[in-house]
């Protein structure tokens, strides 16, 4: 499948397949990143994402396909070309650091230098500059080891960034940090993007460092890509039900009652999810939905609007009515598990004081549902 790939494109990978024995890890995955910009590879563990970031840096041989990096070829499998990791001429983050225990956070840091037998001058400014720019400077001389899981990391990237390579590839670099430090440094790596210019491809399976780092997302599933897109795009309008529900939206079964058009000219599907509970939702293919047929509706759970039920009151025209099953308080949100004739639905919403047992209103309007046709 093709991401779309931008008319001037830094990365191109083209047609690439690589297969572990009977394993078809990559499938003839083809995609492109433009020069300055980001690409996120996302999905489950064993889609195929790190596999392809490491044919990319050439620590992978493909079987098929073709890869190049600034106008270059770093491969061709049907031209026998194959450049090795140094003369692809990148840097490399990886989950596991992978800093020296025996060198200083200096040494660490310029030893992609000292291989390249730059002049020690050289070296030492380039240390001090990029030690500076990623706040390390004051640990130069300490054993790298004894740095903090953040500071490391940090060490990690310098040493990525200090030959100042014009594509870093990032495999899921922020894994082992705790919450507040995967926020502070996704928060970093933007700025360090924006400032040094460099373009990057980052794995991940976390799709908040996927949507917040990247302009475009790939979606992997089974050594193929799924979908690809805007981080927007991507998230509010899923291709696929593996899509919704590798993002987390609730995904229940129906069957198709009547299509139409709304006012937008969207082709819209009404659906029953069980004997009194019926919605609409955007058909989400090109596939027509005929009355009758199975269907998959795929809610976004922020998409759900909640309003507590006074005994006896009136609802909204077109709100339905649930029970709320469970309350979990989440700091500014509060996850509610929401009982709609028989049918659990999750929803994330500012709190309203809802407990368990309590009547609500609940609204889903049809763009913020999407129907596919049931497999």
């Amino acid at each position: 499948m093709n991401t779309g790939q931008p008319s001037e494109s830094f990365v191109t990978v083209g047609n690439l397949a690589k297969r572990f024995g009977e394993i078809e890890a990559v499938d003839d995955v083809s995609l492109a990143v433009g020069e300055g910009h980001t690409l996120a590879l996302l999905g489950p563990s064993g889609c195929g994402k790190t596999t392809i970031l490491r044919c990319i840096a050439g620590l992978e041989t493909p079987d098929e396909g073709h890869i190049s990096i600034a106008g270059r070829v770093a491969f061709d499998a049907a031209a026998g070309i194959n450049l090795t990791p140094e003369q692809r001429e990148l840097g490399v983050v990886f989950q596991s650091y992978a800093v020296w225990p025996h060198m200083t956070v200096a040494q660490n840091v310029g030893f992609p230098l000292k291989i390249r037998k730059r002049p020690k001058d050289e070296q030492r400014d380039r240390v001090m500059r990029i030690l500076e720019i990623v706040g390390l400077t004051a640990w130069r001389d300490q054993p790298a080891t004894l740095l903090s899981g953040g500071q490391q990391q940090r060490v990690a990237l310098a040493r990525a960034l200090v030959y100042e390579p014009r594509l870093v590839l990032f495999d899921e670099p922020m894994s082992n940090l705790d919450a507040q430090l995967r926020d502070q440094m996704r928060i970093e790596l933007k700025i360090l993007q924006n400032r040094l210019g460099f373009t990057a491809i980052y794995v991940t399976h976390d799709q908040a460092e996927a949507f917040s780092l990247a302009e475009n997302v790939v979606l992997m599933n089974r050594g193929k890509i799924e979908t690809a897109g805007a981080p927007r795009d991507v998230s509010f309008r899923p291709r696929t039900p593996f899509v919704a529900r590798f993002l987390g939206l609730n995904v229940r079964g129906g069957h198709a009652i009547s299509t139409g058009d709304l006012q937008t000219g969207l082709c819209y599907a009404e659906v029953a999810l069980s004997e009194r509970l019926t919605l609409r939702g955007l058909i989400g293919d090109e596939r027509p939905i005929a009355p009758g047929a199975p269907v998959l509706a795929c809610i976004r759970k922020e998409h759900i609007e909640i309003r507590k039920l006074p005994p006896g009151g009136p609802t909204r025209h077109g709100a339905l009515i649930g029970e709320v099953r469970a309350a979990s308080f989440l700091g500014a949100d509060e996850e509610y598990v929401l009982d709609l004739d028989g049918v659990e639905l999750r929803a994330v919403h500012v709190p309203i004081g809802a407990q368990a047992g309590d009547m609500v209103e609940v609204t889903i309007r049809p763009e913020n549902c999407t129907v596919f046709v049931a497999e």
